[in-house]
C-alpha cells in the first residue's frame, strides 16, 4: 500500500481552490403534477460543478487521494478512458494542476464532448465500435501506461476513490439538506456510468437511514445491468451503461433496476429546460423519469432523490435539440411542471467538508 506523503505547497494550494468550485451543489425541489395529482421530487443540481458535471467531484477526490498517497507526482501524465464527463474532468483538473492529460474515448460521443476536451489542451484518442469500443478505451489506457514511465491512471470503474467523493460529500450534502427542511430519504436513484454516484451516496444514506431505497437506473434499449454485463442495443443516455458492469458496482447491496426509455428521457430534459429553465443533460432527465417511478411504486408523498448529472452544453449536437415522438409507455407526456425550489447548501455539510479536505491534504504519516 503506498504511503501517504507531504504535498508540495503549489499543489496543495491548486487541490484547495479546485475543492471550492466543486460539491456543496443546491437541492432542487421540483413541484410537478403527474396525471393531475401533485407531487414533489429532489434533484442533485450537479450541472453547476466546475465543468457542468458530477464527475469532478470524482476527479477531484481521485487526484486528492493520488498525491497524499505518492500515486502521482507534478509533472506526471494522467490517461483515462471515458464516455466524456469524466475526461472533460480530468482534463480540466488536470491542467489546473500542470499535468498533460490524454484521454481515450469512444467516438460516437457528442461533439462537444470532444471539443470540450481538447479545449482545456488534452490529446483525445478516439475509438471505434470496430476497435472495441469503450473496453478496447480503457484496454488502449493500460497499454499506454504500461509502456510509459510516470503515467497515473484515474481508473475509475475500480478506483474505490470514486465512491468515497460521493461517500463524503454528495451523500453527506443531501442528508443534511433534508435534515434543515425536517426530511428523510425514502429512496435515491441515480443512472449507472462508473457506479460511484449510486454506491457512495446509497452507502452514506443506508448508513444514515437503513430503510432508504438505493436504485440503480439502466436505459431501457441498452440493459447492460439487467443482463450481467452483457451489451445489448444501442441507445441515446450518453454517460450510462458503458458496455459492462464496472468492478466497484455491487448490484446485490442496491435495490430493484429501473429502466428508462432514452426518449422517455429526452423529452423529460427538454420539459426541465423549457418549463423551469434548468439546463440539464439527457441522464438527468433519464434521472428524473427514474424517480417519478420510484415514486409511483412508495407513494406520492414519499420523498425520492435523485441527480442532474450534467447541463445540456454538452448535448446541442445531439437527439436532446430535436423534436422526439412519445411512445407508449412514457410519463413525460402525463408530467406538469408546476415549479422550482432550492434548499441552500447545508452550513454544516460545507463545515464538514472542508475539515475533511484539509486533513486529508495535510496529513502526513
Amino acid at each position: 500500500m503506498a504511503q501517504s506523503t507531504q504535498l508540495d505547497p503549489a499543489v496543495s494550494d491548486t487541490l484547495k481552490a479546485l475543492g471550492r468550485m466543486i460539491g456543496n451543489t443546491p437541492l432542487l425541489v421540483i413541484d410537478l403534477l403527474y396525471k393531475g395529482e401533485p407531487r414533489t421530487l429532489y434533484a442533485k443540481s450537479e450541472q453547476l460543478n466546475m465543468t457542468g458535471s458530477i464527475k469532478d467531484r470524482m476527479a477531484l477526490h481521485i487526484l486528492e487521494s493520488a498525491y497524499c498517497e505518492g500515486l502521482i507526482r507534478p509533472g506526471d501524465m494522467i490517461a483515462e478512458a471515458t464516455s466524456g464527463n469524466t475526461g472533460i474532468s480530468f482534463a480540466a483538473l488536470g491542467r489546473a494542476l500542470g499535468h498533460a492529460v490524454t484521454i481515450f474515448m469512444p467516438d460516437w460521443m457528442s461533439r462537444e464532448r470532444v471539443d470540450l476536451i481538447r479545449s482545456y489542451g488534452a490529446t483525445i484518442v478516439p475509438v471505434t465500435r470496430e476497435q472495441g469500443g469503450f473496453l478496447r478505451s480503457i484496454r488502449m489506457a493500460e497499454e499506454l501506461a504500461a509502456g510509459k514511465e510516470n503515467v497515473f491512471l484515474p481508473s475509475q470503474f475500480s478506483n474505490q476513490a470514486n465512491v468515497r467523493a460521493h461517500e463524503m460529500t454528495t451523500g453527506p450534502e443531501i442528508w443534511w439538506q433534508l435534515e434543515s427542511n425536517s426530511l428523510v430519504p425514502d429512496a435515491f436513484i441515480a443512472g449507472i456510468g462508473t457506479g460511484g454516484t449510486i454506491m457512495g451516496v446509497g452507502g452514506f444514506l443506508k448508513s444514515r437511514y437503513p430503510s432508504v431505497k438505493v436504485h440503480p437506473l439502466e436505459p431501457a434499449e441498452s440493459p447492460t445491468l439487467s443482463t450481467g454485463g452483457c451489451k445489448i442495443g444501442q441507445h441515446r443516455i450518453q454517460g450510462l451503461s458503458d458496455e459492462f458492469i464496472p468492478a466497484i458496482v455491487d448490484l446485490k447491496s442496491l435495490d430493484k433496476i429501473v429502466r428508462v426509455s432514452d426518449g422517455d428521457a429526452i423529452l423529460m430534459a427538454q420539459q426541465l429546460a423549457s418549463k423551469l429553465g434548468l439546463g440539464v443533460g439527457i441522464s438527468s432527465g433519464a434521472n428524473f423519469v427514474g424517480a417519478l417511478k420510484v415514486q409511483n411504486e412508495l407513494g406520492a408523498t414519499s420523498v425520492v432523490v435523485t441527480v442532474f448529472s450534467d447541463d445540456n452544453k454538452k448535448y446541442l449536437s445531439t437527439s436532446l435539440l430535436s423534436p422526439e415522438p412519445v411512445k407508449s409507455g412514457y410519463l413525460t407526456p402525463d408530467v406538469e411542471l408546476v415549479s422550482l425550489k432550492a434548499i441552500n447548501r447545508a452550513c454544516r455539510t460545507c463545515l464538514e467538508d472542508e475539515q475533511t479536505k484539509e486533513r486529508s491534504l495535510d496529513a502526513v504519516h
